[in-house]
């Protein structure tokens, strides 16, 4: 196993920039959906998604760091392990969240993806193929991102928590 020492890597501007601020954006949007539906009757999520959104939400600012932080240091694989461990979890909690359908969805099947991914992205950084590695982590974050904004469509829960 490759040690991978600090760097001063970071993203170039041109891809880190929009990207931060969609996930900062995604944020505020998510509070925003959180804050209008305190004071309203529960709404009935079930476990899963509730596992889901506890791992989710946490992840896009976590992933923020990533993004901005020096690359290969000891918090970068600290913060990265725990970011990681979000995603599966949700990733696997997606599963359960069928509410809406009563079946998966197309949406599931960026979970399989972020399941496939993962793992191999961290192969990649423990054999020192760290620009695949790299590569393969800002996908997975953007999906992230692309996938969130997905959730404030009005039919879903949280788009529902929005505009509702």
């Amino acid at each position: 196993m490759t040690t991978i020492t600090a760097g001063t890597w970071t993203y170039p501007r041109s891809v880190r920039d929009p990207l931060l601020a969609a996930a900062g954006l995604l944020l505020v949007l998510l509070v925003a959906a959180f804050g209008r539906h305190l004071g309203q009757p529960p709404v009935a999520m079930g476990p899963w998604m509730t596992v889901h959104l506890l791992t989710i939400i946490p992840a896009v600012p976590l992933g923020a760091v990533m993004l901005l932080r020096p690359k290969g240091d000891r918090l970068h694989r600290l913060i990265g392990r725990v970011w990681v461990a979000l995603m599966m979890i949700a990733a696997l909690a997606s599963f359960g969240v069928r509410h809406l359908t009563g079946h998966l969805s197309l949406i599931h099947i960026l979970s399989v993806v972020t399941l496939l991914a993962l793992p191999r992205a961290i192969l990649d950084a423990r054999a020192g193929r760290i620009a695949r590695h790299r590569r393969t982590m800002t996908i997975v974050y953007a999906a992230l991102v692309i996938a969130g904004y997905f959730t404030l469509i009005p039919t879903r829960t949280l788009g529902g928590f929005l505009f509702g």
